[in-house]
């Protein structure tokens, strides 16, 4: 696996522990943020044709 891979990967898990907690907490705006960041890293993983894979769902 390549670094660019590695760190999208990392960026998507991090991503979506940051959008659990904004729910968790009941953080709409956060959790609209981190949401739109998710979509955006899952994008660019299926641009570049990176699997996302179950941890990563």
């Amino acid at each position: 696996m390549d670094a660019f891979t590695a760190g999208l990967l990392q960026r998507i898990r991090t991503t979506e522990s940051d959008l659990s907690r904004a729910r968790d907490e009941g953080d709409e705006f956060l959790v609209e943020v981190e949401q739109g960041e998710l979509d955006d890293l899952r994008r660019l993983a299926a641009e570049h044709g990176v699997e996302v894979g179950a941890s990563c769902a």
